[in-house]
């Protein structure tokens, strides 16, 4: 046997031999013949370079068989490419969440940015929709992320300068009420009755707020602003209580031409000459003289009354409501609508009276009032009930 394997390795040998002999080459470059040989060893020495570059491509491709496996879900270890594809993913799900939280939060921002504009706006002109300023404010709750504070960046500065055109607007607000309500008390009425603003009682000193506070982001910056448009929406509340109650009160002649025969109060009765009061005034005119509602409200009486004749009685709501005696003609039925300025009825001499005139009589909770004051300031009235008024007034049916 071991005869057999010393004869194997022998040929082995020779063939090893045999193939690697001296061998001759002739080359021609064009010009010249050349000639040279490689040895039999260079032969195997070259042999073996090319073997050991077979068996490291060999173990290149058998690692990228493995990565491509490894990628494809056959493999999960720890560290392996499809653990490293997962958590790309949860990355990429946490920067979504987040851009959709900045984008509600933004909204919600722009939102309060919008509703506290216009409550300066109502505060400031007059004019506002009153369901939406008394809806609930809009709170926005505090973003941290970088995308977030990104996003809402204007809107905070925007926010930092409408606080401080709230304070100013709650001055002018202020004004403006207390100018209001000095003409109702020449009237007679009390303004404090008309305005009833829910939220409880408040007072305390009035401490402007620095103007070179440059609202830093914080919650003690948050809570001043909300208390500085808290403070305005109380100022807007009672100042459109009060404006919208102007449009019940009586604010322009009944008549083109107004002249007195009677006044109201105390007088010489024209029938019986005794002292006894008279509820209204008595304007001349001659008959068929064209007889206007002096406020918007509700007919609650058009018809014959007593000593008035034919009577045109208008709720204007507030407890407030005109009477207009001795028409010739009534133009309105009971339970109507009437607005400022439409024509009601026309000036006659029905009922208890000595010639055609109209009796015109401004009554608070049933109570007769001197109806003077309320002609004299029809101007400054009429000028609020246009800024006010956004469709018809008085009371409901």
């Amino acid at each position: 046997m071991a005869n057999a394997t010393k004869s194997n390795n022998a040929n082995l040998g020779t063939r090893f031999r045999k193939f690697f002999t001296t061998r001759d080459f002739i080359f021609h470059d064009g010009r010249d013949l050349r000639r040279f040989s490689i040895a039999g060893r260079t032969q195997a020495l070259l042999a073996g370079a090319a073997a050991v570059t077979v068996l490291f491509s060999g173990y290149g491709v058998s690692q990228a068989m493995a990565g491509a496996i490894a990628v494809s879900g056959v493999s999960a270890v720890a560290g392996s490419p499809e653990a490293q594809v997962a958590k790309m993913r949860a990355q990429v799900a946490k920067m979504q969440a987040e851009v959709t939280a900045a984008k509600q939060a933004a909204k919600l921002q722009a939102a309060r940015v919008e509703q506290r504009q216009a409550l300066i706006a109502a505060v400031l002109s007059g004019k506002a929709d009153a369901a939406a300023l008394d809806s609930a404010v809009v709170h926005a709750t505090p973003q941290t992320s970088a995308v977030a504070d990104e996003m809402l960046a204007p809107l905070r500065e925007v926010e930092q300068r409408q606080v401080a055109l709230a304070d100013k607007a709650r001055v002018a607000g202020e004004a403006r009420y207390q100018l209001t309500a000095s003409h109702f008390r020449r009237l007679g009425l009390a303004p404090e009755r008309y305005v009833q603003v829910s939220g409880g009682a408040m007072g305390g000193p009035y401490e402007p707020m620095d103007d070179n506070n440059d609202g830093a982001a914080g919650s003690d910056s948050a809570e001043s602003a909300d208390a500085q448009f808290r403070a305005l929406f109380l100022t807007w509340k009672k100042l459109d209580a009060l404006e919208q109650t102007v449009i019940s009160i009586p604010s322009m002649q009944p008549v083109d031409k107004l002249l007195f025969t009677s006044s109201f109060g105390v007088r010489s009765d024209p029938f019986r000459g005794t002292a006894a009061m008279h509820a209204g005034v008595d304007i001349p005119g001659t008959i068929g003289t064209p007889i206007y509602a002096t406020a918007d409200g509700i007919i609650s009486h058009a018809g014959r009354q007593g000593g008035y004749g034919n009577l045109v009685q208008i709720n204007h709501g507030r407890g407030i409501e005109t009477r207009y005696g001795h028409l010739s003609k009534i133009l309105v039925a009971d339970n109507s609508r009437v607005r400022r300025g439409q024509m009601i009825g026309l000036m006659g001499s029905t009922g208890r009276s000595t010639g055609s005139h109209l009796h015109y009589e401004v009554r608070v909770d049933g109570k007769a009032v001197n109806p003077i004051p309320f002609l004299q300031t029809g101007e400054y009235l009429t000028a609020v009930q246009n800024r006010a008024q956004g469709g018809l007034g008085g009371p409901a049916k």
